[in-house]
């Protein structure tokens, strides 16, 4: 079994996996005042919660894009595992093709998703996540990652709104029944939910008009339930995508170990 640990911007996700199997599932608080020990601890007790043994443990693997956290977690894990955790970055082997301008640039969690898509669709896939920013990643037909966009996150968008009008309340991200709203907090969640509906779906019929034809589309993070659910576009919703992705980058590290070690 493996420990995997996706370290956002606002949680920290451990995924227990076998395989492509997630076993167990848990999330702590993006902290990063929080020490090696105190990460440790907080693991050894959520994981103590859903019966995990960490003994079962064969190893584990990080995707991080909070960079001052990841030797933190990376101590962490050691801690809690016994084992030094594969960090997603330069000289990884991943497998994948990735064919933008700097691909040192290239976001751990992004890497850990395209590499689940590519094992669970057929390219080209166009992959969204939807955090504190909402990454869509284009992988084409012949498997090579393109690139892709960013945008704000649609929470973070509302409150940046609320935040930078003084009239405007804040108000939780859910959407209103109509798209025509009848008052400020109707409206303003109609732009948020709605409106980043509506971006996805045009930003996905703009790559797929580059790409020359449809794409498998597939979502995943935080927001996706939220927001995807609105959108035109057929579009499947895969919250462990990120955790399966880390499972086979960090099997695809362990047989190069072992044939290098013969």
């Amino acid at each position: 079994m493996l420990l995997a640990v996706d370290a956002g911007n606002s949680a920290v996700t451990l995924g227990c996996v076998e395989g492509r199997e997630i076993l167990n599932l848990a999330r702590l608080e993006t902290s990063r005042g929080r020490s090696a020990d105190e990460y440790a601890v907080l693991m050894e007790r959520v994981l103590a919660l859903r019966g995990v043994k960490l003994r079962e443990f064969e190893g584990a693997a990080i995707a991080s894009v909070v960079p001052p956290l990841t030797q933190v977690l990376r101590e962490a894990v050691r801690l809690v595992t016994g084992h030094d955790a594969l960090v997603v970055g330069a000289g990884v082997k991943t497998g994948l093709n990735i064919g933008i301008d700097d691909p040192s640039q290239m976001g751990a969690d992004l890497v850990a998703g395209a590499v689940a898509a590519l094992d669970a669709h057929e390219p080209p896939v166009i992959i969204i996540d939807m955090g504190t920013a909402t990454t869509i990643t284009v992988i084409g037909p012949n498997s090579r990652l393109l690139g892709g966009a960013i945008l704000p996150g649609a929470a973070v968008s509302l409150e940046a709104l609320s935040g930078a009008a003084s009239l405007l309340p804040r108000v939780s991200l859910d959407a209103p029944k109509r798209a025509i709203g009848s008052g400020t907090i109707e409206c303003m969640k109609s732009g948020a939910v709605f409106g980043a509906a509506c971006a996805i779906d045009g930003m996905i019929d703009r790559m797929e008009a580059e790409l020359g034809g449809r794409a498998a589309l597939v979502a995943t993070g935080g927001l996706a339930g939220r927001i995807i659910p609105y959108c035109r576009h057929e579009i499947e919703i895969d919250d462990y995508m990120l955790l399966r992705g880390l499972s086979l980058i960090w099997q695809r590290n362990r047989r190069e170990r072992r044939r290098e070690a013969k």
